[in-house]
């Protein structure tokens, strides 16, 4: 899939699915669940065990999921990734080296920042997006502050977030959301319980539809 087919589902659903540490079996099981509830993006961490490995035994059998690399800290991880077959990376934090290395990639790529300066620095460095982390201490109002200096379109909010936050994450709301443990619980995923995971996808699905009318009025507000 090309890079801009990529960043558009991204955009269009607007949440990516992360969760806890797992095995290739509970990846693919926890990835048909979100997906079954709108969410067809998930994002393997490399600090799951095997992570490469992981990655590389959702893409071939999910064609319909969008598989990325979370947590790439530098070049020879994006090659791995890259290998394995994933269509996005995301770094913790702005690493140019790592990003540039992406850039020759087909990946759709998240550079990491937290404050006004990083984000400028990712957003020139040419990534796709920019993903704030960790967004958890900030309202939306604050997280759309600090983007202001570039394009919202291009923000993702990951760290925190939480169904409970939706005044404050939501609404204005980034181009996209990362959800982990919320929506992916340990215990759901312990227990084989897809219902569950697939009624919290849904869950942030609306959460997110519902909160973009209000972050493009916000929007224009803060413009005029």
């Amino acid at each position: 899939m090309r890079k801009q087919e990529v960043r558009s589902i991204i955009e269009k659903v607007g949440i990516v699915a992360g969760g806890p540490r797992v095995i290739a079996e509970e990846a693919r099981f926890a990835a048909d669940c979100v997906a079954k509830g709108g969410v067809p993006i998930v994002e393997i961490t490399m600090t799951v065990p095997g992570a490469v490995e992981v990655i590389r035994e959702l893409v071939s059998p999910m064609p319909q999921v969008l598989v990325g690399a979370g947590t790439v800290l530098n070049e020879g991880s994006v090659r791995q990734c890259a290998d394995a077959g994933a269509q996005f990376l995301v770094t913790p934090g702005f690493v140019g080296l790592t990003v540039a290395a992406a850039r020759k990639t087909r990946f759709a790529d998240y550079a990491g920042a937290l404050t006004p300066s990083e984000i400028m620095a990712a957003s020139a460095s040419g990534a796709d997006f920019v993903k704030v982390f960790p967004c958890g201490s900030l309202a939306g109002r604050n997280i759309s502050s600090a983007a202001r200096p570039v394009s919202e379109g291009s923000v993702r909010a990951t760290g925190g977030v939480t169904s409970r936050r939706r005044r404050t994450t939501f609404a204005p709301a980034p181009a996209a959301l990362g959800v982990g443990g919320e929506m992916v619980s340990k215990d759901a995923l312990k227990a084989r319980d897809g219902d569950v995971i697939s009624k919290l996808a849904a869950l942030f699905v609306d959460l997110v539809r519902d909160a973009r009318p209000i972050s493009a009025a916000f929007t224009e507000l803060v413009s005029s």
